[in-house]
């Protein structure tokens, strides 16, 4: 196999790798509480950066430092999923979506923009112009209510 280059810049502080050391993102980033399910091969927690229509959407990272795709080792691929098949149903029954989109990014041409690999599961509704709206940052206090609400739905079903 081709062993892709690194976009990743010298000295980088990897923010997921903080989240799954127990720590922190400093300022309005990623907090423990944010954090609504974890094993030994993957973290899931509720992204800092929201879309308008498509509040409390989650990230799902392995707990390894692995930089995208081309390095995921199979065994995380599957946990990953696994892991988006339960906040998928979880999203569904509290949030009452109409539908599920995930969606994965490698390097800066794929519209990478942290340099550790992350599945997104968002939260559809009807009509909700998902693809013609941005992301805005979050404040963790409004975070905080999505998250209890996917906690609480996983300890019940797991």
């Amino acid at each position: 196999m081709i062993k892709p280059i690194t976009h990743m810049p010298k000295g980088y502080e990897c923010p997921f790798c903080r989240v799954i050391s127990g720590l922190d993102v400093p300022n309005n980033g990623t907090k423990q509480e944010d954090v609504i399910f974890k094993n030994d091969y993957v973290t899931a927690f509720i992204a800092s950066k929201w879309w308008p229509n498509n509040k409390g959407h989650v990230l799902i990272v392995p707990n390894q430092h692995v930089e995208n795709i081309y390095e995921l080792p199979k065994e995380y691929a599957g946990e990953i999923h696994q892991a988006a098949q339960i906040v998928a149903f979880a999203m569904k029954d509290t949030y009452r979506c109409d539908g599920i989109t995930t969606r994965q990014h490698n390097e800066p041409a794929g519209s990478q923009d942290v340099w550790h690999y992350h599945l997104h599961v968002y939260p559809r509704y009807k009509r909700d112009f998902f693809y013609l709206t941005r992301g805005l940052q979050t404040k963790p206090e409004k975070r905080a209510i999505y998250a209890e609400k996917l906690k609480k739905w996983i300890e019940a079903h797991l």
